[in-house]
């Protein structure tokens, strides 16, 4: 069984900077693809972003292009989410979510969360204007 736990959310405002934790619990860590999700009030969970197993290929979102990045440290079992020029719409529940599946790099899977079998709880960030 894999643990995936979440940490790092908060509140900042406009403009501001957080990085989001994942701690893995598995020592296969290395053999996992990763992604982070989000959740705002109202709207379905989305991809953000997504990291291949040895952290070469990432992929992310067009909202989130050129502030948020990806990063994976997989002697520590720890992937990171650096969320820069935070804007209110970014408001959300962020989770981290992992597979043990192949990698097809940044096509039509890593964003469909359907693709990913293991789950953290959240992590809650809140941007206010």
């Amino acid at each position: 069984q894999v643990q995936l736990v979440e940490s790092g959310g908060g509140s900042v405002q406009t403009g501001g900077s957080l990085r989001l934790s994942c701690t893995a619990s598995t020592s296969a860590f290395s053999s996992a693809r990763m992604g982070w999700f989000r959740r705002a009030p109202g709207k379905e969970r989305e991809g953000v972003a997504a990291i291949s197993r040895e952290g070469g290929t990432a992929c992310d979102t067009r909202s989130v292009k050129g502030r948020f990045t990806i990063s994976r440290d997989n002697v520590k079992k720890i992937m990171y989410l650096q969320l820069n020029s935070l804007k209110p719409e970014d408001t959300a529940t962020y989770y981290c979510a992992a597979d043990f599946g192949p990698w097809y790099g940044c096509g039509s899977t890593w964003y469909d969360e359907r693709s990913y079998n293991y789950w953290g709880q959240g992590t809650q960030v809140t941007v206010s204007s």
